[in-house]
């Protein structure tokens, strides 16, 4: 088990014939409680930076495990689509080789209403790509941030720190 503050300022030593200074072994021993509870009390911050740090870490995991899923789902949907459209297509083509003369006015309204509907998802997906891009600038604006700068640049002044434990102790 490691020594604390109190652990130091306890000890006792025994006696010799020629023995240490008892005042310069205490003035030592006090100057090693000071230096000692400061050094725990840094400990103790950095260990709770880190956590927030790392409890950080994982929110923007989540949020990058988020956008790729996304990704993955517009890439299926996408597909679906083109399948889709291509065996519609290919029914179309079917249907009109087997009914020639009586579907041929009938296959050109479906054709200008494919095309239309073709048209359509192309909007619809120039609209989605869009939205889609701005969320991503979003996020990454969002790591571009200078807050990130602001953090890796801040330094804790242990100055300052044992000048505000001695005022407190005073």
């Amino acid at each position: 088990m490691p020594l604390t503050p109190l652990d130091i300022h306890n000890k006792e030593f025994s006696k010799g014939f020629r023995g240490y200074d008892e005042d310069e072994v205490n003035e030592f021993l006090d100057q090693v409680i000071k230096d000692y509870e400061l050094l725990i009390r840094e400990k103790k911050e950095l260990e709770e930076r880190l956590k927030d740090q790392t409890e950080r870490l994982g929110h923007f995991s989540s949020i990058e495990e988020t956008l790729n899923k996304s990704i993955v789902i517009a890439q299926e949907a996408g597909e679906e689509v083109r399948r889709n459209a291509q065996k519609e297509a290919k029914l179309i083509i079917k249907e009109a080789e087997k009914n020639a003369d009586r579907i041929v006015n009938e296959s050109l309204t479906k054709a200008r209403k494919i095309a239309l509907e073709i048209e359509d998802l192309k909007k619809q997906s120039k609209v989605f790509r869009t939205r889609f891009k701005m969320l991503i600038e979003a996020q990454l604006d969002l790591l571009k941030n200078d807050d990130w700068d602001h953090l890796l640049q801040y330094e804790l002044d242990a100055s300052e720190l044992k000048a505000a434990e001695e005022d407190s102790l005073a």
